[in-house]
């Protein structure tokens, strides 16, 4: 009889041990997917941004302006929680080469540069772009702790299980540290 109880005893721990490890990797895989969610918020936001920049710049360079518009109407996706790192890669990389050719044309009209208007659309897309930042150090923070939980013994034998997964981290862009200055 006293088997019996240590028997069920041992079960039952090991039952709630479980649950209670699901619950974590769920809590940790739910972290990270709303950490992609900010990521596509505030990246959507910088297009919204970005698109402004790009009605001013009209009056000075109306084909290039409209050449781009098209481009990022085009090549522009929306990332959320299931997004992967390479989704926001490409979104970056569109943001980035969009930048550089307003850049250009802001080279070209001083006047431009100049509007306080431009002068004010610079800065959110600045801004968005500081949050973009966070949000990328708080998606890899997320996935470090996933990923250090699941690769740790027992736990990864539960994770493996219930089909929890390693995520991939959102890596620097090389392109960034080259991209022109905008002011």
């Amino acid at each position: 009889m006293l088997t019996l109880i240590a028997i069920i005893a041992v079960a039952a721990v090991i039952v709630l041990w479980i649950i209670s490890t699901q619950r974590k990797l769920v809590v940790l895989d739910e972290n990270i997917s709303n950490a992609m969610s900010q990521i596509g918020v505030q990246l959507s936001s910088r297009f919204d941004a970005l698109t402004a920049l790009l009605d001013l710049t009209e009056g000075y360079a109306k084909h290039e302006s409209e050449t781009l518009i098209e481009t990022i109407k085009s090549r522009r996706s929306v990332i959320t929680a299931k997004s992967t790192p390479d989704d926001v890669l490409r979104q970056e990389g569109i943001i980035t080469e969009a930048l550089g050719r307003i850049a250009m044309v802001a080279e070209q009209y001083p006047e431009l540069k100049a509007n306080q208007s431009y002068i004010k659309t610079m800065d959110a897309v600045q801004t968005y772009e500081n949050m973009v930042r966070t949000s990328r150090l708080i998606y890899n923070d997320s996935v470090t702790k996933l990923n250090r939980e699941i690769r740790m013994f027992p736990v990864s034998l539960i994770a493996g299980m219930l089909g929890f997964r390693q995520r991939d981290y959102l890596e620097e862009q090389s392109a960034k540290a080259d991209m022109p200055s905008m002011k």
